[in-house]
């Protein structure tokens, strides 16, 4: 039966997915096959709860729903991060899927082969609601499951939800990561408790008439002239105020934490205050020269509010090609300026330690109460240095770095991912972004594949440029298919072919991790752009008018025949990846787009010869094979082809292999 529509797949699945459930559960499979994530995720609380009771047994799915309990991972006996390396994860936009409780209904269908989930952003979102803008150090409350919440009398919170979906993720084999974020919302709590911590600046409509490296004492003595203004007869002085700790500092400026409105009204309220006063905090750049800012003059960079104030957006003086302004943002000053800043230089010389610490142990607190087991690093290519990557390495060289190495201090497994994209020296970030990364300890890098035609000059190249990185460096770049900020109408050309070579590749060619984004299973080929609520992209943040606003939930796309054709890939991989050792040869990357190399078996009596065409276009594939080996199974192949036996010789031919076709022989 031809099942091309959901709704017959439904059908389908309620009269005879039974089958495969029971074989998750008896412990036959590692996952649930043949359920697309969009049926998973309408799964009942119940109907989700029955499934893991049976797979994981009573004992361990009755303490992993304690949140009080922390369940450890399987990597807890692990030295050090390098275990990433050979890890295929997938990213998971929360707000896409609803709740925390339904990345449990998603990881059904993973099977154990894809092993890290990766949870953008987890985060309250500022006023702009971006994942990306850190409001506070709370969890963001959309994520709140009201089912589980009724369920279970112990998950009343967005964080005992959190807790217990970790320790079951890890009871299930699953290994989770966390974002952790070098900047926040620019009127975030972190700022207007910490103003010494983040770069102010004053303006006047079109000009900058202030941007002292003290200006926080400014900021300071308006934050507590605003809390005055609204106390209740008590009196609060900036030298103390800024003394006491941060916890009380948020309560008395904002009110309690579970007054997610209160709070919002409070933060609206104390950025009116210090708009009024002039006040604002430095907006985030990127890319050299990433300093030297003025106000944009252009009408279309000035935003009026619903209360009437004008907000203009910023752009570097003297912009490179990649430099960009993010508005909304603002980086924590993890350094001294030069001059008292009026040339807009750093003193790399001058860290900050008590901001460091700040940073450092708020990322360390949150992995120690959830148990995650690896970071992304946002904007991990940033790297502000002109001279470059310096000769010695010290304690304030990056803060992702000093984060990662802060967690493993306890943690001696948690690894780092980092968001970086590999461009030339001085593009994105000063000198080399490789020897950036090396110097700051990340073990993955997320690569620019998914930014990327398949089989194109482009694409192959920087193929054969990572495999070399992952070959000479400690860092290893990830086999990326796409990411969840890359689902997006502008970037619709980078899929219109080759979904399946991706992931196969991605699966096999052990050099390169595997990482892909939720919804990438069922992605339709928009070869036009398609309305904005089936991009991931624009789900990470909450616009409700303009080009990338959104109204309803986020929709999943009806391509099954993706679908189908990955299930059949992980049904390979399942049954076949044991068997395969560690180390593969040579990958052979050629200019007509088409990739192919070797692994061994477990036993060293048999290889596997892996056959990939990414070219939109048919390829004749010959082949130049260095083996004792003289006759090849075909094992695996789509699209599919009559079984066969294949020759070897010196030089081998395959004949055609059509757009994206795919195979793998085992080599007798």
């Amino acid at each position: 039966m031809e099942l091309t529509d959901l709704s017959t797949y439904r059908s389908h699945w309620q009269q005879d997915g039974h089958q495969a459930t029971a074989a998750y559960t008896e412990g036959r499979s590692s996952y649930i096959a043949d359920l697309p994530p969009q049926l998973a995720l309408e799964l009942s609380g119940i109907e989700l709860a029955k499934i893991l009771y049976a797979r994981l047994g009573a004992a361990d799915f009755t303490a992993a729903l304690n949140p009080q309990h922390t369940v450890a991972s399987h990597l807890a006996d692990r030295p050090d991060g390098e275990w990433l390396k050979r890890c295929n994860t997938v990213g998971i936009n929360v707000r896409t899927i609803g709740s925390f409780w339904n990345v449990l209904k998603y990881a059904l269908t993973l099977p154990d082969h894809i092993r890290g989930i990766h949870l953008l952003p987890i985060w309250e979102p500022g006023v702009v609601g971006s994942l990306y803008g850190m409001a506070s150090w709370n969890l963001n409350p959309e994520f709140l499951d009201l089912e589980a919440l009724r369920m279970y009398p112990q998950l009343r919170t967005v964080e005992a939800q959190l807790k217990v979906v970790i320790n079951l993720l890890h009871t299930m084999g699953k290994f989770v990561g966390m974002d952790v974020i070098p900047h926040t919302d620019r009127y975030s709590e972190m700022v207007l408790a910490n103003p010494s911590y983040f770069e102010w600046l004053r303006r006047d409509d079109l000009t900058i008439t202030d941007h002292r490296e003290q200006l926080h004492e400014d900021a300071k003595l308006e934050i507590v002239n605003w809390l005055n203004s609204v106390s209740d007869g008590n009196t609060y002085l900036a030298d103390t105020f800024f003394t006491q700790s941060e916890a009380e500092r948020l309560i008395q400026l904002f009110g309690q934490p579970q007054d997610h409105t209160g709070r919002r009204e409070r933060r609206v309220a104390l950025v009116d205050h210090l708009y009024r006063a002039g006040l604002e905090p430095v907006p985030a750049t990127m890319a050299p020269p990433y300093r030297g800012l003025e106000v944009d003059p252009d009408p279309a960079a000035l935003t009026v509010d619903e209360a009437g104030r004008r907000w203009r957006d910023y752009r570097i003086t003297q912009p490179t090609e990649m430099s960009r302004v993010f508005g909304p943002l603002t980086r924590f000053k993890l350094y001294g300026r030069q001059d008292d800043n009026r040339d807009w230089a750093i003193d790399f010389d001058r860290p900050r330690p008590e901001v460091w610490t700040y940073f450092t142990s708020h990322y360390a607190d949150i992995q120690a109460q959830y148990g995650f087991d690896f970071m992304r690093g946002d904007m991990s290519h940033v790297q502000m240095r002109p001279a470059g990557v310096p000769e010695q390495i010290d304690d304030y060289y990056d803060p992702l770095r000093a984060v990662k190495l802060r967690i493993a201090e306890t943690t001696p497994h948690f690894a780092y991912f980092a968001e970086s994209f590999l461009t030339p020296p001085d593009y994105m970030a000063y000198g080399d972004e490789v020897q950036h990364l090396m110097a700051s300890e990340a073990e993955v890098t997320l690569g620019n594949l998914q930014s990327m035609v398949p089989g194109s000059s482009e694409f192959m190249d920087a193929l054969e440029s990572y495999l070399e990185i992952a070959e000479v460096t400690s860092v290893t770049p990830a086999f990326t298919a796409i990411t969840g900020d890359k689902d997006d109408p502008r970037f619709d050309h980078f899929y219109h072919h080759g979904e399946l070579a991706r992931v196969f590749t991605g699966l096999f060619m052990d050099q390169l991790p595997l990482y892909y984004s939720l919804g990438f299973e069922q992605r339709d080929r928009h070869l036009s752009p398609a309305p904005n609520e089936v991009y991931t992209k624009l789900y990470v943040f909450q616009e409700r008018n303009g080009p990338k606003s959104v109204t309803g939930p986020w929709q999943w796309g009806s391509n099954l025949e993706l679908f189908t054709a990955l299930q059949e890939l992980h049904r390979f991989a399942a049954g076949s990846l044991a068997h395969m050792g560690g180390a593969a040869g040579a990958v052979h990357v050629q200019e007509d787009g088409v990739v192919y190399w070797q692994r061994p078996d477990t036993y060293g009596d048999a290889a596997y010869l892996f056959v990939v065409n990414f070219a939109a276009e048919l390829r004749s594939v010959r082949m130049s094979l260095v083996t004792r080996f003289t006759a090849a199974e075909l094992l695996y192949a789509w699209p599919e082809t009559v079984h066969h036996q294949l020759q070897i010789e010196e030089d081998v031919s395959l004949g055609d292999l059509g757009p994206g076709a795919i195979r793998c022989y085992r080599l007798l």
